[in-house]
């Protein structure tokens, strides 16, 4: 049987020959390389680079460089930093108000890398009151990357990203608007944490930093992915909480500490049980060493309400956990790792046997390119340097290349008598760094108070270095602060300016920009949406395709959704995939073609073998 779309009736919607793609359709793959393709005479790394550079090597020419004006710039910022209250919601305001600014020229992103739809798939879910969604029944075509088929079909993460993504789409119109209060929150009461240990100013100046360097620009705000601004949300909330409760003893402080950890075990479970560990000892030592000591009745009065909280949450995840993966005790991503997954997530771990692939791009992405990393990591050879580029790019993307000089001064800040809670967390986080195989940015989002107020006290001692009884350090810190303003100020004008941002699948995504990205698979989607009928696109993949461009996702609903994407198989699931949804005008989506080719789908053009179950591969 030929699928319906054969018929020339359907053509036209996407083509004026009727077979052709349209003029919308062929400059999507265009879009979708316009980073690649286009003339860059600069790229926004080597423009950091440069500008970090003049501001490390200027004071050593001239140390008192603008010291009047900067002068009383932080005369400035010192009153509104000592209204405590104030600054913590200036720095979430502006937050919002600035990357909704930038709107125009960075817009809300398109999702484009795997963890994107998955997240996303979760919004949609909870979006309708659902928990998780039953297996549709051609689910084979619909198998992706970080998607749970069976038991359901579900994301394969922690709901709480999922849950604050829906959250923006109910009350604002759009997931994205949860993830830009997530990133102000975690602005904010980063401020408040460093409030706990250091002086307002500098508390306020951690704060602002994050905004510039987090929460405008890099892959935390400009992809659905990661779930980075939770976790260092909830890794701040720890911090901050244990902080404050141990200057006052207040039982807010003890309900933030159970917020946190509720928010780390949804989103960053193993770096979340690191953190709350250190913050147990702490608060163990310091309950038995208190003078006077807190009786009983006081402890559990403050107590009571965070321990109800935990309670709470771990029985809404063991039922969360029952509904999406059969069982309570069965934690998100091992359904989906003992399916696919052949690399282990920790060093001391051994590869799983290679599972049986449906489909040739999930085949390559888990048993070749994964595993390639993990002998990598476990290569003795090679561990050093990729631990070593590791840091370098986290360093990068948390602080930025004009902070560096700080790092000489990282040891006395770590001999701080009074910054040695903060030491204990900085060597389990150390501890999280060496031992697992994949490691980016959001992974250390849990430890972005310790990161920031070990960074703030660095730039402290810094400001106070001299030379010659020259105030080099002073006007150092200075200036990098200006370089870090600078840069913020040049990244909305990269397109106009051809300026080469980072590229897809960079580490250092600090200045991604991802308006480049997701377009292609974005106007497909709407073009075939704007066609009466329902739609259905089989996604037809090139021998030398990259696992990372993945096309076929879908929405909660497959069944109702206008358009629904698919993966070409073999002969025989084709047919019964055209068959279940006869009801549709199928088309051929080859998203290797360039342009990308759209074209009326043919039963007689299917390019897949039939699946051998006997081999374990394709």
């Amino acid at each position: 049987m030929e699928a319906r779309a054969d018929s020339n009736s359907a053509a036209p919607c996407l083509s004026n020959s009727g077979c052709a793609t349209s003029s919308d359709l062929s400059s999507t793959r265009m879009l979708f390389s316009n980073i690649s393709q286009s003339p860059r005479v600069l790229s926004m790394a080597t423009i950091e680079t440069a500008v970090s550079l003049i501001a490390i090597a200027l004071p050593f020419a001239f140390p008192h460089l603008g010291s009047g004006w900067f002068s009383n710039i932080e005369t400035w910022f010192r009153r509104i930093a000592r209204r405590k209250t104030l600054s913590i919601f200036a720095v979430g305001s502006v937050a919002v108000l600035l990357r909704i600014a930038l709107l125009p020229v960075i817009p809300i992103p398109q999702p484009f890398v795997h963890d994107d739809f998955s997240f996303l798939l979760g919004a949609d879910t909870f979006s309708h009151g659902r928990l998780t969604n039953p297996t549709p029944a051609m689910w084979i075509h619909f198998e992706s990357f970080h998607i749970d088929m069976r038991p359901t079909y579900m994301s394969m993460y922690f709901p709480a990203q999922g849950l604050v993504l829906a959250l923006g789409n109910v009350l604002l119109g759009h997931p994205w608007f949860g993830l830009l209060i997530a990133n102000a929150l975690m602005c904010a009461i980063l401020c408040w944490t460093l409030q706990a240990w250091l002086p307002p100013g500098w508390s306020l100046l951690g704060g602002v930093w994050a905004v510039l360097h987090l929460s405008l620009f890099s892959y935390w705000i400009d992809t659905y992915t990661g779930a980075g601004a939770l976790a260092a949300l909830g890794g701040v909330l720890m911090l901050g909480g244990l902080a404050h409760f141990m200057k006052n003893c207040r039982m807010r402080n003890c309900v933030f500490m159970a917020i946190g950890a509720i928010l780390l075990a949804n989103t960053r479970p193993f770096e979340g049980l690191l953190v709350g560990s250190v913050v147990l000892v702490t608060l163990l030592r310091w309950i038995v060493g208190r003078q006077p000591r807190l009786t009983i009745g006081s402890l559990l009065s403050r107590f009571a309400p965070g321990i109800f909280l935990l309670i709470v949450a771990a029985a809404g995840m063991g039922y969360y956990n029952y509904r999406v993966f059969g069982s309570a005790t069965t934690l998100p991503y091992t359904v989906n790792r003992a399916t696919y997954g052949v690399a282990p997530y920790f060093i001391w771990q051994k590869p799983h046997k290679i599972p049986e692939y449906r489909n040739e791009e999930m085949r390559r992405l888990y048993s070749e390119e994964e595993l390639n990393f993990y002998k990598k990591v476990h290569s003795l050879h090679l561990y050093f340097p990729i631990m070593l580029y590791r840091c370098f790019s986290l360093l990068r993307f948390f602080a930025g290349l004009a902070m560096f000089p700080a790092l000489i001064m990282l040891w006395r800040a770590l001999h701080d008598k009074r910054l040695r809670i903060p030491m204990a967390f900085f060597v389990v986080m150390i501890a999280a760094c060496v031992t697992q195989i994949f490691l980016v940015p959001h992974y250390l989002a849990p430890f972005l108070g310790v990161l920031y107020l070990l960074g703030i006290q660095s730039v402290r001692h810094l400001r106070q270095w001299r030379t010659n009884g020259k105030p080099v350090g002073t006007t150092m810190v200075r200036l990098a602060i200006l370089a870090t303003f600078l840069l913020a100020c040049i990244r909305p004008f990269a397109g106009p300016l051809r300026i080469q941002l980072g590229e897809r699948g960079s580490v250092a995504w600090e200045w991604l920009g991802t308006e480049n990205f997701g377009y292609a698979r974005a106007t497909v989607e709407r073009t075939l949406e704007s066609n009466s009928g329902r739609q259905l696109a089989i996604v037809r993949y090139a021998p030398d395709h990259l696992p990372d461009d993945e096309w076929v996702y879908n929405a909660a609903d497959i069944d109702s959704s206008k358009v629904i994407w698919a993966r070409e198989l073999d002969s025989a699931s084709n047919q019964q995939l055209v068959d279940y949804y006869r009801d549709r005008t199928v088309w051929l989506v080859q998203p290797d073609s360039n342009p990308v080719a759209v074209t009326p789908y043919s039963m007689r053009a299917t390019s897949r073998p039939a699946h051998d179950d006997t081999t374990g591969s394709l």
